[in-house]
Parts: C-alpha cells; structure tokens; sequence
C-alpha cells in the first residue's frame, strides 16, 4: 500500500490525466483543541473521461464525498491516504467534508498554546507533501491551480492566507469567518493559512513596479523583541534588488512574514506569506552572526518569490534548484544590497562547511538527486541541497559571468511565469545568453556526488621562484569524478613592521582534469602562502603545502583578507577532519588566532568546531590535557575580548559550554550572582541559561535550580532550554528521562526534542551513557514509524553514540545495518552516525602520534 508515499511516476500519470482549475477550501477552526473542520471543492478537467485518479488526504475523519454529484461511500472511497475517483468526466467537481488533527510537529496545520499567556497560535507548514494534512488535494507541485480560502475562528484571531486579509464576517457565537480572494495559480506546498492571537504591524514599500503592502507578525509575547524597523529596512532592500536584478515585478501582491512558534524549519516560502521561525526574534542579545543569518534566510525566502513560486518545479527532483537557487541569491543579495557586504566570507565559514561535510558522508547524493518518490525527497533535502548547491551555482556564475547568469533567469521567470519548469528549462536559458555549452558542466557537477580536492604542487628554482607549479586534483574513490574549476590563485607574503600578511599576486584559471599546469605563476617568487581557490569561487577542499600551512598556524591573525582567513580556517578543519592535522594543533590555531578574527561568523562558528574536535577528535589519552587547555583558552579569551564584543560573548559562552574544572566551575557560579563580571557583558536570560546548562551538565547544578530557573523564565524557550539543562546532568534518573521525553514520547514539542539531543551526551560521562549504546540500536529500529519524519530524524541524528566511538562500535553498527528491517531513513542516519565514529577514531589516531 503506497500509505503517505506518493512515486514519481504516479505523479507525471495523474499530471497527464488531470488539469486543475481552482480549490476552494472552509476551514472551521473553532470546533475544539484537536481537531478541526475541512471542506474542500476541487475542479478539474480529465482527458480521459471514464478514467480513474486519486486525490490525497491525510489522517482525517472523511464525513461527506461528492463527485460530480455522486455520493462516494467514505468507508470504501477513502483508506490509506487517498481517496479513490472513479469514472471521471471530461469536466469533475469533488468534495470532501472531513475533520482533520492539529499537528503539534509543524507539519499541517500546527496549534501551539504559549505558556507565557495560554494565547492559541496555529500556523501551516506544507513543504514537502502537507497540504493534504489541512484540505483534500492532488499533492503534487505541477498542478498548479488558483486557491480560495474560507476561515471560521474566533473573531477576536488575526487570520492571514496568500492573498490580502479581507475583513471578516461576524456569524455570532463570538466567530467570524475570513473570505479570502483567489490567489494567482500556485503549488499546494505553498498555500499558507496563519490564523491566531498574533500581533501585526504594518508598512509599504514604495517600488519602481508599485507598492507593495508589508505585515509582520509574531505571538503577544514576543512584541517587545519585533525589531520591526531592521526587519522593514531589510524587506525593503530586498524587493528593490531582486525586483531590479530580476526584472520582474513582486507577482503575488502583498507580502506577510509571520515569525510563529515550534517551527521545525528556519522559514517557508509560502507566496505572499512566509513563515519564519519566531527565534528570529531574539530576547537576549546575539552576535552579528545571528542577525547576517537573519538577513540570509529573509532575503533567501524573498527569492523563492520568484524561483520556487513565480516558477515551479515540475517535480521534486529539482527541489535542489529551488534551495539552490535561493540560497545563492540571498548572499549575492546580502553582499549588493544590505550592510552585511562581507556575507560570502560568512558563507564560507559556516554555512558552505556543512555542505562539505554533508558530501564526505556515505549517504552523499548528487545536487540533483534521484528523487523518485516522495520518501526519497525526505531524506535528500539536506546540506547538500541548500549549501553545496548554493556554492555550484557560485562556480557557475564564475564559469559563464554574473551578466549572462541573470540575463538567462529573466528570460525563464517570463517565459515560464504562474507555471512549471525542469532544470534543462533554465539551462537552456543560460546557454542562450551566455554562449557556453552547460550540459556536461551540469553532469559532472549535478549528477555526481562527492567533493574535490585541489593540492598544489611545484618545484622551485635556485633563486626560491616557481621553476613549475601546478594543481593536482583528486577524488575520494567512491566518488572519482574530477570536474572542471574556475579557481583564483592568491600569493600572500608578509610585509612591514607589523608582519601583515597580504596578497601580492593573483590569477584566475580553469582547472580540469588530474593535472593542472598554473604557467602563469612561473617565476614568480614563492610566497609565504599559497593560497588556491582564492576568492572561493568553487566547491572544493583545498591543501596549503608546507610553507604555506606553517605560516596559516602561526601567522593566521595577520592576513589581512577575511575571505582568504575563512579559506585557511576551512582547509584547517578539513585537514582535522581528515586526520591530516592532529587536533591539538588546530586547537592551538584557534586559541591563537580566533581573538583577532573579524568575521562575525568565524568568530562564531569556529570555536563550536572546536569542542566538537576537543571532545571526539582528540587522543583519549591527550583528552583530559586538551580539554584543560581548551577551558583555560578561552577563559584567558574572555579576559582579553573587548568589552561588549561579539568576542566576549562568544567566548563566554563557549566558556560556559568547555567548564569542568573547579575553577571554571566556580567562574560560572560567579557569572550567574554577579560577583564575577566583565565589562560590557549583559547576563541576561539566554546568558542565564548558558551558564546554568553548563552548570547542570559539570555537575554542579540539580533539579532545584533548574526548576528555580524556570519559574523565572516560564517560557517556550524557557523550558526548551530547561529541558536541555537536565538532559545534560551527570544524573542517571535525568538521562533516562531525557531519553523517554525524545526516542519514546510523541507528545515532546519539536524544539523540546531538538535541545535535549543536542544536550543528552556530553564529555566525561561515559559511564552514564554506556548503556545507550544498545538501546539506540534498538530504537531505531521502528522510530520512523513510531515518531514520524521530523522527529525520528532529530532523535536518530542527535543521539548516535558518539562518544563511544571504537572498533567495537563499528562492528555494532555495522551488525545492525547488515541485519535491520527498519526504514532505509533510519539506516541513513545510522549510517552518518557510523561514519562519524570511524572519522573520529581515525583523528584519534592521528592526534596520538
């Protein structure tokens, strides 16, 4: 039985079958806490008459179904989440009167009460295959149709949908119903209903193709933290870049962002009504960091207005192109037209590391993955899909020029507007206006899975110049396709009384194949670094030689170029990842140069690779000494941080998250009464509980103080970051709890869930989560049945036995791998797990030399 499981094949048959002229759907959301009423009428023509299809509906009580005024018997019509139509006509008019369940895992329709108040907040979330949670649909994004929505709630609820909020229509008993007009023809994954006690503000951006009106939204008690006038200075310069860069006006009217409760995404490109996660309003103070990521996902969402909405994939195998695509255009964005210019610096620092390290796994797939069904989608939208798509597209706008790039995507929005399209669509735009054959650039990136390495190597003449230079390129034997690059090469050498690093040379140059010759560099003086792939055109990990990686370790902090730093820090940690660097050299790189590192996302991010390398990296016979230095690092980095600087705070809160010893025991103590302080350092509420999570996971802290905290901050963020407090306790009782509340509990809010993985294990508590090792195992068995999508794959991720990493481990998983049943998702993240503790052992290896 295809159960929720919808196959490629199934889809482009219905699609060849079915045209869909438009939906309109009652949602009654005043008939109680767990469910609510649905009533969808759909039209739509059939080229066979006499044929029969199904449309899809998901966990629901079917009352009433009509076709073409025929009664359908519900009992026999509807099971395993379709409804059977048999006999269509030329011309078929369907309806379905169903009650359908709130979601409390952010898929459907979501309903959250918020415990700072007990306001009632719902929301949808339809990517990928959702919609048929909330209204009877053909869930499939190439049949596209114009939707019209009818919403009963209580009359004092804000309702917001795709098209403008109407005024409601009062019906009595303290209900009103909102009619609201059809939308532009659009996919069912991005129909949007957001209907609550949330608050609105409201503004207007005056563009070149008309006004567009702008709402933001978020719960009551988040109104003091709606940095309204950032987030509104933000939109505004993102309508006028993208309409410009695009030229296309905004097509869907007006434009809503709703920042809503236990999203378990960071936002959702519904037309005219995104979603975001409401962590994007913060209550305590954040780094630049946060707020560039912020900009990235509004401007990323903004994107997909025109790639993703305006113009559809056909089916979810280019589900790439979308993410892609967005993710590219966010940070061109950030960079052309916001304050945070330096955003590819950040990129390169945190966000496209993900990707390389999602490609070196053993479940890596190509960009454009094979996705044959709707569980395949599940699985392959990944980093993959977001960071190293966004960093091919990068190499692609290097290989044919920014000009042509764009002048190929304004040709596609216009020729296939309101409709659908597949990636050969958009490449055949780009090679009209570019003049370069893209097609097999577009296999050997896009169809092939795995990342590049890029080595120099040379030989230098008498007089220390290059008397040859050249790029060799390899490939993990797994994944041997070597691809044609377009990559700078930069000459650093240092220079005046400061010894400050700077480039004195550089080229651009096409590498292909194994061997690439760099005659341009011939005789030129060999420089203190060699730095490839300067200016990060591809996608690709990069080797520094000898000379050039002993200036990277002890002059890093004196390179003057941001993005040429975030290159050197990436190929540090591919080297500690790959067992070519021994951790407690590259926690030495850092404690020595992160101090003076500017970009707000290496200041960040680097320090949490770190621990990471620290904790699973290191020797265990080293650990313990490590683990020391890295406290007593970073407690002589806060000393030296500037007051009120991201670097305080970073540091401190890595700090909080590093202290085990007596002495940094006491500091966190000290940090929470106050007798300790540091200048321009606020404790504020999130700083509470960084400092009280640390406290709870060293020991040093119980129940007591988590529960007194908590009174304190009686708030959604309050008990996920309570929870994440007491899975991390040294506490036998606490680990069995948290254990319960994420691999066994459906009723655990996703957010809740997430902070407890990421708690559960922690350095120094071997014992404790010794027994978990066999339970895992036993539990990942059925968890995708038992949990669901969403909250097996936080479960399953976050809680592999990472700290008992050993060859015994291996053979467990390996055992376990040969000889499960379980779903092939579980196995992949089994699978990712395995691949970790083998990457870890080997690092271990390399660390004890």
């Amino acid at each position: 039985m295809p159960g929720t499981n919808l196959t490629r094949a199934e889809a482009a048959e219905r699609a060849a079958l079915l045209d869909v002229t438009s939906y309109d759907v009652q949602l009654d959301l005043t008939t109680g806490p767990t469910t609510f009423a649905s009533t969808t009428t759909l039209i739509f023509t059939a080229t066979t008459p006499g044929a029969t299809t199904f449309a899809d509906l998901v966990g629901a009580t079917v009352h009433e179904i009509t076709l073409n005024g025929t009664s359908l018997d519900p009992a026999t019509a509807y099971a395993d989440s379709r409804i059977t139509l048999p006999d269509l006509a030329a011309e078929n008019v369907l309806v379905v009167k169903a009650d359908c369940a709130y979601s409390h895992t952010g898929e459907g329709l979501h309903r959250f009460t918020d415990p700072a108040d007990d306001r009632v907040y719902t929301y949808t979330q339809f990517e990928v295959p959702d919609a048929r949670r909330v209204f009877t649909t053909f869930e499939q994004p190439d049949l596209k149709a114009p939707f019209t929505f009818h919403v009963t709630a209580p009359e004092s609820w804000t309702v917001v949908s795709n098209s403008a909020t109407p005024t409601p229509e009062t019906v009595g008993d303290g209900s009103a119903v909102w009619h609201f007009a059809p939308t532009k023809r659009m996919s069912t994954y991005i129909t949007a209903i957001i209907a609550g006690e949330y608050h609105g503000v409201f503004d207007t951006y005056e563009g070149k193709n008309g006004p567009i009106e702008l709402g933001h939204y978020c719960r009551q008690s988040l109104v003091p933290y709606l940095d309204r006038d950032e987030i509104v200075k933000l939109t505004k310069q993102g309508f006028e870049f993208f309409e410009e860069t695009f030229d296309y006006p905004y097509p869907f009217g007006k434009y809503d962002q709703l920042y809503v409760p236990e999203y378990n995404m960071g936002a959702m490109e519904n037309a005219g009504a995104v979603t975001l996660r409401d962590e994007y309003l913060p209550r305590s103070r954040q780094p630049r960091s946060f707020y560039e990521f912020r900009a990235s996902v509004i401007l990323h969402e903004m994107a997909h207005m025109w790639f993703g909405d305006l113009v559809t994939m056909t089916w979810w195998d280019d589900l790439w192109l979308n993410e892609s695509f967005a993710e590219w255009a966010c940070y061109h964005a950030e960079v052309e037209a916001t304050e945070f210019t330096d955003s590819w610096t950040g990129f390169a620092n945190a966000r496209k590391i993900t990707g390389y390290t999602q490609d070196q796994l053993p479940t890596t797939h190509p960009i454009a993955a094979d996705n044959y069904d709707l569980q395949a989608v599940e699985v392959n939208f990944d980093m993959i899909t977001y960071a190293k798509g966004a960093s091919v597209l990068k190499q692609l706008v290097a290989w044919v020029g920014l000009d042509p790039f764009l002048a190929g995507l304004r040709t596609y929005f216009k020729e296939f507007e309101y409709g659908n399209a597949s990636f050969s669509d958009l490449l055949r735009h780009l090679e009209a206006a570019s003049g370069r054959e893209l097609q097999g650039w577009a296999q050997e990136w896009l169809q092939t899975a795995g990342v590049n390495t890029l080595t120099p190597e040379f030989t230098l003449a008498a007089d220390g110049t290059y008397e040859s230079l050249a790029i060799r390129q390899t490939a993990h034997q797994d994944w041997p396709t070597l691809r044609r690059h377009r990559v700078g090469i930069g000459l650093y050498s240092a220079s005046g009384a400061d010894g400050a690093i700077t480039r004195t040379d550089y080229v651009e140059v096409d590498v292909e194949g194994e061997l690439t010759e760099i005659k341009e560099l011939v005789g030129k003086a060999q420089p203190d670094l060699l730095l490839l792939n300067d200016s990060d055109h591809t996608y690709a990990k990069i080797r520094l030689d000898e000379r050039s990686l002993s200036t990277a370790l002890t002059s890093l902090g004196k390179i003057s170029d941001s993005l040429a730093r975030a290159l050197i820090w990436s190929a540090a940690w591919d080297m500690t990842r790959d067992a070519e660097l021994a951790v407690s050299d590259y926690v030495e790189l850092v404690l020595a140069n992160i101090g003076q590192e500017t970009d707000a996302w290496g200041v960040t991010r680097i320090p949490t690779n770190t621990a990471l390398a620290v904790s699973t990296y290191s020797a265990p016979a080293k650990r313990a000494a490590l683990a020391d230095r890295w406290e007593s690092g970073l407690r002589a980095l806060i000393d030296g941080a500037a007051p009120a600087s991201d670097h305080q705070l970073t540091f401190v809160r890595a700090f909080a998250g590093a202290a085990h010893t007596d002495g940094a025991v006491a500091d966190l103590k000290a940090m929470l009464d106050g007798s300790l302080t540091f200048d321009g350092l606020e404790v504020d509420q999130d700083m509470r509980w960084s400092l009280i999570v640390g406290l709870a996971r060293a020991g040093a802290f119980g129940e007591a103080e988590i529960a007194a905290e908590l009174e304190r901050d009686n708030t959604i963020a309050g008990q996920e970051k309570a929870a994440a407090a007491r899975a991390s306790r040294p506490d036998a009782h606490a680990k069995a709890a948290a254990w319960e509340a994420v691999m066994v509990s459906t009723g655990t809010p996703n957010e809740t869930s997430r902070e407890i993985s990421l708690a559960f294990q922690q350095p120094r508590q071997d014992d404790l989560l010794a027994p978990y090792v066999d339970r895992y195992f036993e539990a990942a068995e059925s968890i995708w049945e038992h949990l669901g999508t969403h909250k097996a794959s936080v479960a399953l991720a976050g809680l592999f036995p990472k700290y008992a990493a050993s060859p015994a481990l291996l053979e467990k998983a390996d055992a376990w791998l040969e000889s499960s049943s379980a779903e092939p998702a579980a196995k992949r993240y089994v699978r990712e797990g395995r691949d970790a503790a083998a990457r870890a052992l080997a690092a271990q290896a390399k660390d004890a030399e």
